[in-house]
């Protein structure tokens, strides 16, 4: 019945794979799978900037799995959240350390500019974490959302930018919003977001954490997770 309905959808209102573009599906089997295929692993950019924790990714950025964070984030796919968030959370699994340690996972996700959420209508980092949180839960571990960052002044786009311009841009950008410290009090902190490149955006993310909690606390053990890296990035098995 469902792919007898998606049939009638797609001649009324033509739809296309987000990861390859083959028509009448939003998303192919294929494309799908891809998000999942190289398995979650450790990444990290060369230099890596001061402060990034340990980051695991679930791929490589290339392929499918770029035109599906592209169509997701750019032309507000948003039926893509749920496998985009589904490899945010094996992601997430992979570095977050053992089943029994004490308290929940808090995926806290690194904000987006004011300007460029408000042109793109959502916040694509928040709304693949809101999947990967649910799918955490799902296979019974304690996860919530933990939106607390925000942008304590205004940065240029980062597109176009090099590494060392994208560090300059962000430094001391983001904050932990009032109250938000106690938010983050009780779990383990994971920074999530879907794309890491040079790696600026999660170690501003982590300083912020960390500025806001010194000493023991949330930021103790600060880990991150990312649906995709640049491919350079994406090490194997490498410590």
């Amino acid at each position: 019945m469902r792919s007898w309905w998606q049939e009638i959808v797609g001649l009324v209102l033509p739809v296309a794979c987000g990861g390859c573009g083959r028509p009448r599906t939003e998303l192919c089997e294929e494309c799908a799978a891809a998000c999942l295929a190289a398995g979650p692993r450790r990444v990290r950019p060369t230099p890596p900037p001061a402060g990034l924790p340990v980051v695991h990714a679930a791929a490589p950025y290339e392929n499918a799995v770029r035109a599906m964070l592209l169509a997701h984030k750019e032309r507000g796919a948003l039926a893509l959240a749920g496998v985009l968030g589904g490899a945010l959370a094996a992601a997430v699994r992979a570095g977050a350390g053992q089943e029994g340690e004490a308290g929940p996972l808090l995926l806290v996700p690194v904000p987006s500019a004011r300007r460029a959420t408000a042109g793109r209508g959502h916040d694509p980092a928040r709304r693949i974490a809101a999947a990967a949180a649910a799918e955490l839960r799902r296979g019974g571990v304690r996860a919530r959302v933990s939106a607390v960052l925000r942008q304590g002044r205004a940065v240029a786009d980062q597109a176009g930018l090099g590494a060392r311009e994208r560090q300059a841009n962000l430094a001391g950008a983001l904050v932990v919003a009032e109250g938000g410290r106690r938010l983050l009090d009780g779990g383990r902190v994971v920074l999530v977001d879907d794309l890491l490149t040079t790696g600026s955006s999660l170690a501003e993310a982590a300083r912020a954490v960390r500025a806001a909690s010194p000493g023991e606390g949330p930021a103790e053990g600060l880990r991150a997770a990312v649906v995709a890296a640049s491919p350079s990035a994406f090490e194997i098995n490498r410590n």
